[in-house]
């Protein structure tokens, strides 16, 4: 073994030991069970990878596919008074009544938490979209690291996404990449290494000298004119308005990754026959084990910075 490779065991024993140190500190507090109520597959997953670390994790909202998964399915108001803390979807609720659950049979008010909003730990995603506040209600979403990880997946399902629905190869072929944000980076780094033509726009000039470094064009946000094959929307604004879709040239297939009512004008779209595919919650769908691990550990991140 020579001295890059003692380097990185010994950089990846460090990591692993910290990690298992963080969980062995959790352990130790007074949280000995977790509540999974309400998501998708990445729910799941997260729950799963909690009860491996040792602790007792209940499902709630899980009832159409607790067969599949193996899961024992409970009511979720059962699990208020018995679980040490609660872990809710990404985003936690759609409509700001109930949970995000849709695998569950029944809504799930999410008057629940109201109870224990104060008292017990409640970590969920976009925690503005809850009808009240609380002392111990925790957002995984918000952290860099979180944001970061969370875009691999993301840019993968997108790749996916478009191999399914262009008829073409994504090699060769004409991308634009509207944003430069943490998914608008890692989205076209991928895609030119697949052998993409990929052109960026980003209104900040700065962020241009590093997309024409990665080899690829970089125009300004209000410049979206022209001729492309696929066009992945990253930016969570109203890019794609009537005039700059009528502006485009030729039929481009249209992904929206950006969340809703996401960045393209729907209804000017159908109009001028373009194809808009609105991918929302990729991580969940293309990669959820990877996706609800990432989450565990944003849980397992606050919890450190709360001891």
């Amino acid at each position: 073994m020579n001295d890059d490779d003692a380097g990185t065991v010994g950089a990846d024993a460090f990591v692993c030991s910290g990690f298992f140190y963080m969980v062995e500190v959790i352990l130790m507090t007074e949280i000995k069970s977790f509540a999974v109520i309400g998501g998708d597959k990445r729910q799941i997953y997260c729950g799963q990878s909690l009860q491996e670390d040792g602790f007792d994790v209940y499902f709630g909202g899980f009832d159409k596919c607790s067969e599949k998964y193996r899961l024992t399915a409970h009511k979720p108001d059962e699990l208020i008074g018995l679980c040490d803390a609660f872990i809710l979807p990404l985003p936690c609720t759609r409509d700001k009544l109930h949970v995000n659950a849709p695998f569950a049979e029944e809504n799930i008010p999410l008057s629940l938490f109201e109870s224990v909003k104060d008292k017990k730990p409640v970590f969920c995603g976009m925690k503005e979209r809850l009808p009240f506040e609380g002392q111990k209600i925790y957002d995984y979403s918000t952290s860099e690291e979180f944001a970061v990880l969370n875009a691999v997946p993301t840019a993968e399902g997108a790749i996916e996404t478009a191999m399914h629905e262009y008829e073409g190869t994504l090699n060769g072929s004409r991308c634009l990449v509207t944003g430069y944000g943490r998914i608008g980076k890692i989205l076209s780094f991928m895609l030119r290494g697949i052998g993409a033509d990929v052109t960026v726009s980003s209104q900040r000039k700065d962020a241009h000298a590093f997309i024409r470094a990665e080899g690829m064009k970089a125009i300004l946000s209000s410049e979206l004119c022209g001729r492309y094959d696929i066009i992945f929307n990253t930016a969570p604004s109203l890019l794609f308005d009537r005039k700059t879709l009528t502006s485009l040239v030729g039929s481009p297939l249209i992904i929206d990754l950006a969340s809703y009512p996401g960045g393209v004008d729907t209804k000017a779209a159908d109009d001028l026959s373009l194809r808009v595919m609105q991918a929302l919650s990729l991580p969940g769908k293309v990669a959820p084990k990877s996706a609800g691990i990432i989450i565990k550990n944003a849980v397992y991140n606050i919890l450190g910075e709360e001891l």
